[in-house]
């Protein structure tokens, strides 16, 4: 196990040459002006290249030791100059060539960072509207996945109603200890290894868990957002769409019928919480 051990040539199941013995990597990076346009960082590569000239991502071969998402990031950084800690990953797009992959990881940027090219690798590094990415000579490999990675670049927040939920979870003996119930179910979110998405690996959506009455003072962890309702918990989630831009994908789990209709009535998707409890293995 050593850097740069996967550099190099391998043949797939359909007998193709990919450059990357273990598989490659690269990074969509996204970010959404206030209007809502996404736009996502390309890079032309070097002419000397592999398809050299071509517009793809920035990205390599991966490494023994690493898995998708720290290949993407130490490439970009290495090919662009991107800090890791300036992006949210939400998850990989896997291109299986039977027996190797490229795999695309997804992550929000909070900004259109200033990119320029850190190595000879790339020629050019630009922020392209998405609607502008066809209209370039486009990497063989990402021209073949773009009709589908486009489908994923909205950020999507999912809205949890705790109490709800917990209810629905029905632990021996919740509704005596509702705080402790509420952070066992947070402390679950957080450990999550990704949610089930029909075109994302490790899908990591935001995440938004509004607590309220006796276990208003639960804690989240991890990366899930945690909003105490001063009154209503309906109310807050209520009030929490209406703040999302309206460009965003937005899901509320609940239960609760009339606060189904609010939501819904906002724009926002309504699932029950046999869904959230069924990525964590604990649907009842």
């Amino acid at each position: 196990m050593a850097a740069k051990d996967g550099d190099g040539w391998a043949r797939c199941g359909r007998g193709h040459r990919h450059w990357g013995v273990y598989g490659a990597s690269g990074l969509l990076a996204v970010h959404h002006d206030e209007q809502g346009m996404p736009y996502v960082l390309m890079q032309k590569r070097a002419w000397w290249s592999h398809h050299g000239g071509t517009w793809g991502l920035p990205g390599g071969a991966r490494d023994s030791h690493e898995d998708a998402v720290a290949s993407a990031l130490r490439e970009a950084r290495e090919e662009a100059g991107i800090p890791p800690d300036v992006l949210r990953v939400r998850g990989v797009y896997v291109d299986d060539h039977d027996g190797w992959s490229f795999e695309t990881v997804l992550a929000e940027a909070v900004e259109r960072i200033a990119a320029v090219p850190a190595n000879s690798e790339s020629d050019e590094l630009l922020w392209l509207p998405v609607p502008e990415v066809a209209g370039h000579e486009l990497h063989p490999g990402f021209a073949e996945t773009w009709d589908d990675i486009r489908q994923v670049v909205t950020p999507v927040t999912v809205v949890l109603d705790v109490a709800n939920i917990v209810g629905a979870r029905a632990e021996h003996g919740w509704w005596r200890d509702r705080e402790g119930a509420a952070g066992r179910l947070l402390r679950d979110v957080a450990g999550a290894d990704g949610f089930v998405h029909p075109l994302l690996a490790g899908w990591r959506p935001r995440i938004v868990a509004v607590v309220e009455g006796a276990a208003r003072n639960a804690a989240g962890e991890g990366a899930v957002e945690v909003v105490a309702a001063e009154h209503s918990g309906d109310d807050a989630i209520v009030e929490l769409v209406r703040r999302l831009p309206l460009w965003e994908d937005v899901r509320v789990v609940t239960a609760d019928r009339g606060l189904k209709e609010r939501v819904s009535e906002l724009g926002a998707e309504t699932v029950g919480p046999k869904w959230l409890l069924g990525q964590l293995g604990s649907a009842r």
